[in-house]
């Protein structure tokens, strides 16, 4: 303490008021910096939020921006004493890289949460296929998304495994088309099966008449004639309807005189006659 006390006594005046200015001036940077930084990051959130981005998007993003411009108003305030800011600037680079290589998956699905909310592959309420699991989405978090399964379970999938393979949102339109196979014997008439079809998609209140449904023979199968049924409904009517009609279609046909056939097998047994 005495040679620091000693040294400062034998500095002058000048050298004194120059470090006094350049302390005063280090701290009016870190304070207004710290200021304008939390303004700035402050109007990046409101900015975001008018334009329908995520809460939570929003905010993390405003934290991670008030933190760098933090850092930038620190590094320039130690600068303004003199003091050589390249090593401090190479630590935090090489801190940096060592967090990022430890918290690589996080940071992976993090990118991928931000990806999510600003792309809106789907949202809140859409029932989608993706990550492997089907499910409607309950929650788009920035690490993870939340699923829930038809038959009631909880699903947690890492959004990197969602952005990484295909998604499929059956709620993005509308309507959607329902996709039958529908196959009647050889021996049946096709015209009486064609008009049947026809009366079952008719009377049906939810199938919808524009698109138009599209009824066509589609192959010649080993056991049947297979029409390929092609009606439309709302997407909220799919599952219902699509049940309503295979069993209207059998019913029908059936009372139609057609036969809805199964695959069969003739075995014809060969006696051979021991010498």
């Amino acid at each position: 303490m005495d040679a620091v006390i000693e040294y400062f006594s034998n500095l002058d005046t000048a050298t004194l008021l120059g470090w006094a200015w350049k302390l005063v001036a280090a701290l009016l940077i870190f304070f207004i910096g710290r200021i304008v930084a939390k303004l700035i990051s402050g109007f990046l959130a409101n900015l975001m939020r008018k334009r329908g981005i995520d809460d939570m998007l929003a905010n993390f993003l405003s934290v991670v921006l008030y933190a760098i411009l933090l850092v930038a108003v620190i590094i320039a305030a130690i600068s303004q004493l003199g003091i050589q800011t390249t090593p401090l600037i190479a630590v935090l680079g090489a801190a940096g890289l060592a967090v990022g290589l430890a918290l690589q998956n996080s940071l992976g699905n993090l990118a991928a949460g931000v990806m999510l909310v600003l792309f809106r592959p789907f949202t809140k309420g859409d029932y989608v296929e993706a990550g492997g699991t089907s499910g409607t989405v309950t929650e788009v978090g920035l690490f993870q998304s939340v699923l829930n399964t038809p038959d009631n379970r909880r699903v947690i999938v890492p959004n990197g495994q969602i952005t990484s393979d295909n998604i499929t949102n059956y709620s993005a339109y509308d309507t959607r088309r329902i996709d039958l196979i529908i196959g009647v014997g050889y021996g049946d008439d096709l015209k009486v099966a064609r008009s049947t079809i026809e009366k079952v998609l008719g009377d049906h209140d939810k199938v919808l008449d524009e698109p138009a449904p599209v009824i066509w023979v589609m192959e010649l199968g080993d056991s049947s004639v297979n029409f390929a049924v092609r009606p439309w409904v709302q997407a909220a009517d799919y599952w219902g309807v699509r049940s309503e009609l295979l069993e209207s279609l059998k019913v029908e046909l059936e009372a139609a005189g057609c036969e809805i056939p199964f695959p069969q097998r003739d075995v014809h047994l060969h006696q051979v006659d021991a010498d």
